[in-house]
């Protein structure tokens, strides 16, 4: 009969450790991991000194032995790799990054259980089972195209994590927005799940800091393309904060960006939006630490097809009219 052999990992505290928190303790011994996966661990039972579950916060002594049972991904938690395009930008050991078209949905979920990126990476990188989200670090949203960060092990996915968290990591965005925007700024307002709308997000009081840098790279007769860079991640951050200063982002259904064409808008340009049926948002530039060798990288890349096209066809009215 075959028996499951269960991952099991045993440390002995060494004494320059003796006195700190259990969980301060395992992180340094299990480095590849995150403090909060193994706070979880611990509360969970998954881990014993001297043979007797403890607390997260308590205290552990030189010489006292860790077991670490290390938990299984739940059967109902497993993606199924699937052989999907998927445009790699960068890859080395440690991290891959790819560019997402739009229309791909990042991680599974109700209504989406198959046709993923995370589907996609565990075909071309078996290896990402064991790290947790296929080693996705961040996401985009479905119809936003471009740059994501892979991490391909849990050491490099811990320290991305965290570089995330302390804002050490650059996402710079492309996007079209409605009306003529004078100049750039920055929007610094909070954001938070909409009160009536649970498909949501809006600035309101109570919400998590946001900020959103903005400036204008081309202008049009009735629309602005501009350049944005995010300090912080919210959930539909730009598109909540253009649509709150009164620029929604071009094709967004959500946020208004799908409005009524202005009045004396040309029929060529009105057919032209009206096809756009996405928001016009391009994840166009990443930089960030290398999480083993901490060199600064960075890549670029351009707009999709159909976002370019739509920009031409602005551009030539402008010109047009000039």
């Amino acid at each position: 009969m075959n028996v499951l052999q269960q991952d099991i990992r045993q440390y002995t505290v060494p004494e320059e450790f003796s006195g700190e928190r259990l969980d301060q303790v395992l992180s340094r011994l299990m480095p590849e991991h995150s403090r909060s996966r193994l706070q979880g661990w611990i509360r969970d039972g998954h881990v014993r000194v001297g043979g007797s579950t403890r607390r997260p916060r308590d205290r552990v002594d030189a010489g006292e032995r860790i077991d670490v049972v290390v938990p299984e991904a739940p059967a109902d938690s497993v993606v199924r790799a699937e052989a999907l395009p998927l445009d790699v930008v960068f890859e080395d050991a440690h991290i891959l990054v790819v560019n997402k078209p739009s229309g791909l949905v990042v991680h599974p979920g109700a209504g989406n259980p198959t046709g993923t990126l995370q589907n996609a990476l565990l075909h071309h990188a078996p290896a990402l089972a064991a790290v947790p989200r296929a080693g996705l670090v961040h996401r985009l949203d479905k119809d936003t195209s471009g740059l994501l960060v892979v991490a391909k092990t849990l050491t490099a996915h811990t320290r991305l994590v965290a570089n995330l968290q302390a804002r050490e990591i650059g996402r710079e965005y492309e996007a079209l927005v409605q009306g003529a925007m004078v100049a750039g700024g920055t929007v610094d307002r909070p954001i938070g799940r909409h009160p009536r709308d649970r498909l949501r997000m809006a600035v309101r009081q109570g919400g998590r800091a946001a900020r959103t840098h903005y400036r204008v790279i081309e202008r049009f007769k009735q629309h602005t393309r501009l350049w944005l860079q995010l300090e912080s991640g919210r959930t539909h951050q730009i598109r909540v904060h253009m649509t709150d200063i009164g620029y929604p982002i071009v094709g967004d259904p959500l946020y208004g960006g799908r409005r009524r064409a202005p009045a004396g808008t040309d029929a060529g340009i009105r057919e032209a939006l009206q096809r756009f049926t996405r928001q016009a948002l391009h994840a166009a530039r990443l930089s960030l630490t290398h999480p083993v060798d901490d060199t600064p990288m960075s890549w670029e890349v351009s707009p999709p097809a159909d976002m370019v096209r739509l920009l031409q066809i602005l551009r030539d009215d402008s010109a047009g009219s000039a």
